[in-house]
């Protein structure tokens, strides 16, 4: 039986593509209403414009979240748009993730920040409704990751950060939980790319995934309103990983 969320607030980050797009399209297909962001204007109007042929209302705003002040500003306005907020998506990420002083401070400011702080500006409305954050992470960080060390270690943090985060907020019956995708292909995404450009990368990713094919993003997005439903309303401080039995491989 498919997550319902008849009435229910949804506000998610990085929600303009990918994984974050899935998501907002599959918490509206349930019933919700929904609140997105992300920095590019033309690729934010076509995914609020996807959402609100649902028929559910949608408020989409242009946001840097590495920005305290923009996204304070996105979280106050959501929550005046949709009458409250009952479910915050951390999803937006910097990726890259060199060893480079600009990649590390780059990631830091939007996936660990950006997560604590919308959380932060979230929890007064999160309050009222004993409400869900998800965090978006990444089976990245779980091994290394010698091609992006600075992402690895950046969404083990943030890992980490979501079960005191738990802890902190159970008193007000908020629940915090992480969703840990593996490679998941989409439409413009980094899988795509080096299908292109690095196919012998492609083909040995897709090789040590036992069920033979990438992640797609609805397989994510389940997840992610499984997090966030009643259904699992007794869960907190937990992350899943999403990955088609990647990390099963060695």
């Amino acid at each position: 039986m498919p997550a319902a969320f008849e009435g229910r607030r949804v506000v998610l980050t990085g929600a303009s593509k990918g994984i974050g797009k899935a998501a907002a399209l599959a918490f509206a297909a349930a019933g919700a209403d929904v609140a997105i962001c992300a920095r590019g204007g033309e690729a934010l109007r076509a995914a609020a414009g996807e959402i609100a042929a649902t028929g559910r209302s949608v408020h989409g705003a242009q946001c840097d979240v590495g920005d305290s002040a923009a996204l304070q500003r996105f979280i106050d306005e959501a929550a005046a748009a949709l009458g409250g907020i009952d479910v915050l998506v951390n999803n937006a990420s910097a990726f890259g993730g060199a060893d480079t002083d600009e990649d590390w401070l780059q990631l830091v400011q939007v996936d660990l920040l950006g997560a604590s702080r919308a959380s932060r500006a979230a929890q007064p409305y999160l309050a009222r409704s004993a409400g869900s954050i998800v965090h978006v992470s990444s089976t990245a960080a779980y091994r290394p990751y010698a091609r992006l060390p600075a992402y690895g270690a950046i969404k083990a943090a943030l890992n980490h950060y979501a079960t005191s985060q738990a802890m902190m907020l159970a008193p007000q019956r908020i629940r915090v939980n992480v969703v840990a995708p593996g490679a998941t292909e989409h439409a413009g995404g980094l899988w795509e790319r080096r299908r292109k450009s690095d196919p012998g990368l492609y083909e040995s990713t897709r090789g040590r995934i036992p069920f033979g094919r990438f992640g797609r993003p609805e397989d994510v997005a389940a997840a992610i309103l499984f997090l966030a439903s009643d259904a699992a309303g007794w869960i907190t401080g937990q992350t899943l990983v999403v990955d088609g039995g990647q990390s099963l491989s060695r």
